[in-house]
């Protein structure tokens, strides 16, 4: 079980897909400008990653063992309805959060931290369990990301910032200032 834990955490912060990785920079950078909005993608961001994670097991080990040159394609046809699915839920349960996620919501669909979960799960050749531990913690992960984003440029907008200062450059700065945090971590985990 052990190896489950130290799989989500260095998932959640030495691999983290956002700021380590790089990877699911349009949500990050479109999302994240109220906290509010920022935990919602983040959960719908891990709803998709967990199920994707299942998907590309199943995927691996009962239809793509012969054919491993198809991945790449059948894991975007696979998140590619994946995410319709989330969006056709998210669009029912909370026109709300629909409207707030505007155009960031489909593109989770193209979203490299998805298909890069789908790589990564299958380059390391995870277990079921460790697949989904990997997924629950790249979630925690990029929604860690976009609520400390988001928080950060909430208190900006409050700030006394100079005005040459504000817009673009300023969350480019704070992007990167996170990032540096975050590669800090480096060395800490060595499972995932």
């Amino acid at each position: 079980m052990s190896g489950l834990v130290w799989i989500f955490v260095s998932a959640m912060f030495v691999s983290n897909f956002t700021l380590a990785m790089f990877l699911g920079l349009c949500a990050f950078l479109g999302v994240s400008g109220k906290i509010a909005t920022a935990l919602r993608m983040g959960a719908a961001d891990t709803f998709v990653l967990v199920l994707t994670s299942l998907a590309v097991w199943f995927l691996n080990k009962f239809v793509l063992a012969e054919a491993p040159y198809l991945r790449v394609i059948a894991f975007i046809v696979v998140i590619a309805g994946l995410v319709q699915i989330v969006e056709m839920i998210i669009k029912k349960a909370s026109p709300t959060l629909f409207r707030e996620l505007g155009i960031y919501l489909p593109l989770i669909t193209t979203n490299c931290a998805v298909l890069g979960l789908a790589m990564i799960q299958t380059n390391k050749g995870y277990t079921l369990g460790e697949g989904v531990a990997f997924a629950l913690g790249g979630g925690a992960g990029l929604t860690l990301a976009l609520v400390l984003m988001a928080s950060i440029r909430e208190e900006v907008e409050l700030a006394d910032v100079p005005e040459f200062a504000r817009g673009v450059g300023l969350v480019f700065i704070i992007a990167g200032s996170l990032s540096l945090a975050f590669m800090g971590f480096a060395g800490l985990f060595s499972a995932a």
